[in-house]
């Protein structure tokens, strides 16, 4: 059964939330393992859990996470491919999460990798297409363009308030009213939908407008008050 927790305002939330949720009494947790301790190698690249996005590999995260990625192709509506990196369940700083991680793939090698499919099954948003073996050892070579990263908990917005600052903007999506708090500096986008958990997904702040392009044609931003 998934923990309920009540949230205070304030410094003992906080404090809260990371002896429930963070401290497992193992190993010593590394400031690295939190979602919110972001570097920035240079001012357009950004390193999140280890990992520089752009530079760094599904091999690199494997060694960061513990786990094998899974990798699977994706074929939108519109026939764009991208392939993504899967885990079901990590566990940085103690707090279980998904994770999943967009690959830098040319569009002639992912045509390639497409065409060579061991097979293919629909979702609700396209094609589905597991790749063949024999191109997996590559594309766990290649770099990493974004990473979306999903806790298994509901986070109250005074914890990400305390630790990403306000946001530059907040949209919200017309479609499912979801807000996306943006933060263009460090490559940050957090969703919140009210009950549901966070969504936060990290990319080069150079690489922005990849994530904020389509939440402005589809959305509404919010003016403060």
């Amino acid at each position: 059964m998934e923990r309920k927790i009540l949230w205070g305002i304030g410094i003992s939330s906080v404090l809260i939330f990371i002896v429930s949720f963070f401290w497992t009494g193992a190993e010593p947790i590394k400031k690295t393992d939190f979602p919110w301790h972001l570097e920035h190698p240079t001012p357009d690249t950004l390193r999140i859990f280890s990992l520089t996005l752009g530079q760094s590999t599904t091999e690199d995260a494997d060694k960061v996470f513990g786990e094998v990625a899974e990798p699977t192709l994706f074929k939108s509506p519109s026939g764009n491919l991208v392939m993504e990196m899967f885990y079901e369940e990590v566990r940085p700083a103690g707090l279980k999460a998904r994770v999943i991680m967009v690959v830098n793939v040319s569009e002639s090698e992912i045509r390639g990798i497409y065409e060579r499919g061991a097979r293919m099954s629909s979702t609700g948003s396209g094609k589905k297409i597991t790749i063949a073996p024999q191109d997996v050892p590559h594309v766990r070579q290649l770099p990493i363009s974004s990473l979306t990263y999903m806790p298994s908990i509901k986070i109250e917005e005074d914890i990400f308030l305390k630790r990403f600052g306000q946001p530059t903007q907040r949209i919200k999506e017309k479609k499912t009213g979801a807000i996306h708090w943006l933060y263009p500096q460090h490559g940050v986008d957090i969703a919140l939908g009210g009950a549901e958990k966070p969504v936060i997904q990290y990319i080069s702040p150079k690489e922005f407008g990849i994530l904020s392009t389509p939440l402005l044609a589809n959305g509404d931003v919010i003016v403060a008050k």
